[in-house]
């Protein structure tokens, strides 16, 4: 029996959606440039990871705009319900996608290695 797709489906539906709400719907100016990097849903499509990405510099002020989605995940949820059509909409959870910090990461270290074997 082939795997289903339905879960990937419904989290890329999740992923465009949320990154509409969060770009048009949300009120809260403390949000900065957000960007919604992909979403995880669990094996019964009840929970639902949402990974998202900041251009905030500060670590603090990263957290902040996760405390700020976390606690507005209840609306986030209740919108989504108008846009996607399930028999149960799954709880969702905001993280921090640190996959871009840790390419740079990468990058600067590759970097050192060239700049140290030029030397």
């Amino acid at each position: 029996m082939q795997p289903s797709r339905r879960p990937q489906r419904l989290a890329l539906q999740i992923q465009h959606e949320v990154s509409l709400l969060i770009s048009r719907g949300m009120k809260d100016r403390r949000i900065g440039f957000v960007t919604v990097t992909g979403v995880r849903m669990s094996p019964d499509l009840r929970h639902a990871k949402i990974f998202i990405s900041t251009m905030e510099s500060s670590e603090g002020r990263k957290e902040e705009t996760l405390e700020i989605l976390n606690r507005a995940s209840g609306w986030i949820r209740r919108e989504l319900g108008h846009k996607i059509r399930v028999k149960f909409l799954p709880d969702i959870v905001f993280l921090s996608d640190d996959s871009q910090d840790y390419g740079d990461r990468i990058d600067r270290l590759i970097d050192e290695i060239h700049t140290r074997e030029d030397e």
